[in-house]
């Protein structure tokens, strides 16, 4: 079975397209001794990425599940709720208090739809960085006379 297919078919159980049974199924005539799923293993968890490489994790859960939805209705609703009453209470002249006590609950629910938001919806994007040199190679001693100049007081 070549990696493509088993990439594919790894991808659409993750959708939901496919069942685990059914995957299992298809794999149950497939071998690997033990030198073949270290390497496999080790691919892709303890090689180095080469610098600049970008990564996408996708852990979590999709975007599209009912609850982030529903939580996306439930926050919409409520901050329409909470920043209408606010401009109602401007209108009819509330008190300080009340007003800033509806405009905390409306950014409060705008905070906790935006960490739903980036917790299940965006992607996980990992950009790999290495450590440079702390020092610059061509400035070294024998070349400070002519590149750096000494100020004295």
């Amino acid at each position: 079975m070549s990696g493509d297919h088993l990439e594919k078919l790894l991808h659409e159980v993750s959708l939901g397209k496919i069942s685990i049974k059914d995957a299992k199924k298809a794999l149950e005539g497939i071998d690997l001794n033990k030198e073949e799923f270290d390497r496999a293993v080790e691919h892709g968890v303890f090689t180095e990425a080469e610098p600049g490489t970008v990564i996408k994790a996708t852990i979590s859960p999709s975007g599209g599940s009912a609850l982030v939805t529903l939580i996306f209705i439930w926050g919409l609703f409520w901050v329409t709720y909470w920043t209408g009453t606010m401009i109602y209470g401007l209108m009819n002249g509330w008190d300080q208090q009340q007003l800033s006590y509806h405009l905390f609950i409306s950014i409060t629910t705008i905070i906790i739809i935006g960490i739903v938001y980036q917790k299940w919806v965006l992607p996980d994007l990992i950009v790999v960085k290495h450590e440079r040199n702390k020092f610059i190679p061509e400035h070294s001693a024998r070349k400070a006379d002519k590149d750096w100049y000494e100020y004295k007081v």
